[in-house]
């Protein structure tokens, strides 16, 4: 009895499990509908969700209905922007709040998202994206909207992202990774919300960025009151970075905006706090740091947040006479005194003002000052600062922990002193700026990870209204030195608008080597993918050089001189020359990374260089022409070309190359041991001798593209023998040549000079020169040479035999003429009988002689 009890049990137990997790299953459907129904009843907006589900077990014994990808996409005036996405949303209630019909209130306890983005939008007219909600169609005239009893008790946010951004104030802040939760009963109008929050920041006003992903946390009690949508902050720790403050006051929503009356500050205020205000990664860890003096921050904000008005405000930090040391540091940093504010007193933004009325600090004998004011921020900005001191660089992480590789070293002298606005700025007035000073950097050294040294011995530079005159720049490092003059424009614009950089500068150098400047590090496993080099589109410069010697990879260039102009994404190369290989080599051209695929056109004109040097040395040469690289001479060339460059290496994509080579060859003569190619055309050609080819004078016209060289038709001379050569070959060394030979028959070996010597002097000058014929094929390490020998000598015997065929019916004839005629004459006819047996044996001989009958002996 017991057993069959146990047994029902189970499989009531067992069904109950079963229908617990087929509910959901056949309600699914059903709750998307009501979803959906519920969405669109109450918004003005484009809303969509992947999937939504229902589990009976995952807040048990509440149910949790889930919604995956909620996506919510404004309507005009916001069209296309996205107001919120949330990866997932879970709703958690009681299971009966699943049957409630459609006029009753859902009570929901608690909501959780993860993965979330928020995106806020005030325009120019001060219209703010989140006004979705449509208007309550139950709503009676003059009557209340039916109330909204959801009862969360609880709420939480895991990694969302809020983006706020005003138009009419350029006011834009982001809040990433934010982590938040809050707990109280959102069905009282009155209540007190605990919450929870850690997140980093970003603000920035007007392009000018005053936090950047600052991290902050706050554990706050948030008094709330529903009927007047007021906020009061109560018991809160908020920390900014590691800076300590607290806030006292509220925000209420009122029908212009948001009226506030807050207040915060430093709980305490040792200078710990300004170190605080330091990212933890820059200031190390802050424990058993010495302080003296003080630092605070104290303000408050009050009034009205609107389309037109900003609160007032007054932020002040201050510090006075102050000093903090490292514990584990040689030196400290003394005399620190700092005196801000950034008020605000009318209520109108752009009447607020930033006052740096004194930043001083001393390590050893070294003092440095800064001051600055800066004015009508939103419409004009006015800037006024100063700076003037000396800061030896090698101190500077002595006496705080900067996490350097290795160590600075210099000593930085600066007094200057600059007045702008920043609409003169932008329309390159500088007339109406005031700028004075100079800046000194000597000794400086900086060593980086792959223990290459940068020294700049010295370096001068002085501000004017109009330029940056860099008036001595004085550097080593590796094999390099160099030193450089010249002039920086529009530095302001570039600063602050974004504006093109210009220069003008000259460069001198010694030896100039191009690997001092190029990274060669090895990547790392897993390392990301090479960016694409880019010229920078802000520079608009051009640099004069003359370098005595310039080492290029594995290239020796001496007396380098030229013009390198960069602009609107490009270098231009203009009259750039060089001594190498023997002559000179004239550069013209331009690189340009402006498209997706970097690309470049070049002319180069080459004169006198070494022809086994230039094509051999010379990666893209040798894959134009090969062959050259067993030619001893001169070369005097004009080289056009372009084409593609890897957008990582910057080298040419040897596929994509077009142009054409034309040259002339000086003084030069063949090495065929040194070519595979050459040593199988000897073989071939018995008569032709390539040791004993001069080329002197030769030219030669190439045209290349889509990686086959083309080698128009040219003629050279060996001897009395003349060669017609063309043809074309690939990148890929896959070759098709003709080489058209005039060959005088006595070349042509034993058989055609034996027939030859048969010859009167006078005949032999008559035969004609044979043509021979030779293929190329295959590739320049294993080539295939191929001719019509054979046939050209059956041809010359051929014709000799002719020769004397014809020489012989010749000769026939006038024999057989010169017996007619005498036979014609009268005599006897005894003497006529003789005459006629005469001539028949006569006849007789020469047809023999002539078709080469043997006589019988």
């Amino acid at each position: 009895m017991i057993k069959k009890i146990l047994k029902i049990t189970g499989i009531i137990i067992l069904l109950l499990v079963a229908s617990l997790f087929a509910i959901p299953y056949f309600f699914k459907d059903q709750i998307k509908a009501k979803i959906t129904e519920a969405i669109n009843e109450k918004v003005d907006a484009k809303v969509s969700f992947a999937d939504a589900d229902l589990s009976l077990f995952k807040s048990f014994p509440q149910a949790n209905v889930s919604i995956d990808k909620l996506l919510i996409i404004n309507k005009a005036p916001f069209e296309g922007d996205t107001l919120i996405s949330l990866g997932e949303l879970n709703l958690k209630m009681s299971i009966k709040e699943l049957f409630k019909g459609k006029e009753e209130s859902m009570n929901i306890e608690a909501i959780s998202t993860e993965n979330g983005l928020i995106n806020i939008i005030f325009n120019k007219d001060g219209v703010g994206n989140f006004d979705i909600a449509l208007k309550d169609k139950n709503k009676k005239e003059g009557g209340e909207s039916s109330p909204l009893a959801l009862k969360i008790k609880e709420y939480k946010v895991e990694n969302l992202r809020f983006k706020y951004f005003d138009e009419s104030s350029k006011i834009k802040m982001t809040i990433d990774s934010l982590n938040h939760s809050g707990s109280g009963d959102f069905a009282a109008s009155k209540l007190d919300l605990v919450t929870k929050s850690t997140a980093s920041v970003s603000l920035f006003m007007d392009k000018i960025n005053y936090m950047n992903r600052v991290p902050v946390t706050l554990d706050a009690v948030l008094g709330i009151d529903l009927d007047k949508s007021k906020y009061t902050f109560k018991e809160n720790k908020a920390l900014i970075n590691q800076l300590p403050l607290e806030f006292d006051g509220f925000i209420q929503m009122v029908e212009n905006g948001q009226e506030y009356d807050l207040k915060f500050k430093t709980p305490t205020s040792s200078f710990q706090n300004f170190l605080g205000l330091i990212p933890s990664a820059f200031s190390g860890s802050l424990k058993d740091v010495k302080t003296t003096g003080d630092f605070a921050i104290a303000g408050f904000a009050k009034g009205l947040y609107s389309d037109k008005t900003v609160p007032k405000f007054n932020l002040a930090i201050t510090s006075n006479n102050a000093s903090f040391h490292y514990p584990n540091l040689p030196k400290s940093v003394q005399n620190i005194v700092i005196d801000t504010k950034i008020i605000n007193e009318t209520g109108l933004l752009n009447d607020t003002y930033v006052n740096l009325d004194k930043l001083s600090f001393k390590i050893d004998q070294d003092v440095f000052n800064a001051k600055a004011n800066i004015r009508n921020i939103s419409e004009n900005p006015l800037v006024n600062a100063e700076l003037k001191g000396t800061i030896n660089l090698s101190n500077v992480s002595k006496a705080y922990p900067v996490k350097l590789t290795v160590p600075l070293s210099g000593i930085l002298k600066a007094d200057v002193v600059t007045k702008f606005d920043m609409k003169s700025v932008e329309t390159n007035q500088y007339e109406k700026m005031q700028n004075s000073g100079n800046m000194t950097l000597t000794g400086f050294k900086y060593v980086d990870e792959a223990n290459k040294a940068m020294n700049i011995n010295k370096a001068v530079v002085q501000f004017t209204n109009t330029k940056i005159n860099l008036q001595e720049l004085d550097l080593t490092t590796g094999k390099t030195d160099m030193k450089v003059n010249g002039i920086l424009e529009n530095f302001y614009g570039f600063m602050f608008k974004k504006q093109e950089l210009k220069g003008n500068f000259n460069l001198q150098s010694n030896q100039f080597a191009v690997g001092d400047f190029i990274t060669t590090e090895v990547p790392k496993v897993n390392e990301k993918p090479k960016e694409a080099v880019k010229i920078p589109a802000f520079l608009n410069c051009s640099l004069t050089a003359k370098a005595n010697t310039v080492l290029y990879d594995n290239l020796t260039l001496k007396d380098v001189s030229g013009k390198l102009i960069i602009k609107d994404q490009k270098v231009t190369l203009d009259n750039v020359k060089t001594s190498v290989f023997g002559g000179q080599i004239a550069f013209n051209g331009d690189v340009s990374t402006k498209e997706k695929v970097p690309f470049f056109n070049m002319k180069l004109g080459m004169n006198a260089v070494d022809i086994q040097q230039t094509f051999t040395q010379l990666e893209m040469l040798k894959k134009i022409a090969p062959i050259a690289g067993v030619i001893s001479g001169k070369l005097n060339s004009t080289i056009k070309l372009s084409g593609n460059l890897d957008d990582k290496e910057m080298t040419p994509n040897l596929n994509s190359i077009s142009g054409d080579l034309l040259g002339q060859l000086l003084s030069t003569t063949v090495n065929p041991n040194n070519s595979e190619l050459l040593t199988k055309l000897n073989e071939n050609l018995k008569f032709f001798d390539l040791k004993n080819l001069n080329l002197k004078d030769v030219k030669a016209a190439l045209t290349f593209k889509d990686g086959k060289v083309n080698v128009k038709p040219f003629d050279i001379k060996y001897q009395d023998i003349k060669v017609n050569v063309g043809g074309q070959h690939g990148f890929d060394q896959i070759m098709n040549y003709n080489l058209k030979f005039d060959v005088p028959a006595k070349y042509l070996g034993t058989e055609a000079n034996n027939l030859i010597a048969r010859l009167t002097p006078a005949d032999a000058k008559k035969i004609e020169n044979v043509p021979i014929n030779a293929l190329i094929t295959g590739n320049f390490k294993n080539p295939k040479v191929t001719t019509d020998m054979k046939s050209a000598i059956t041809n010359l015997t051929n014709q000799l035999v002719k020769q004397q065929k014809e020489k012989a019916v010749a000769k026939g004839k006038e024999t057989i003429s010169s017996i007619i005629t005498n036979a014609t004459k009268p005599k006897s006819d005894t003497t006529k009988t003789d005459i006629k047996k005469d001539v028949k044996a006569k006849a007789g001989e020469l047809l023999n002689g002539l078709f080469g009958k043997k006589k019988k002996e």
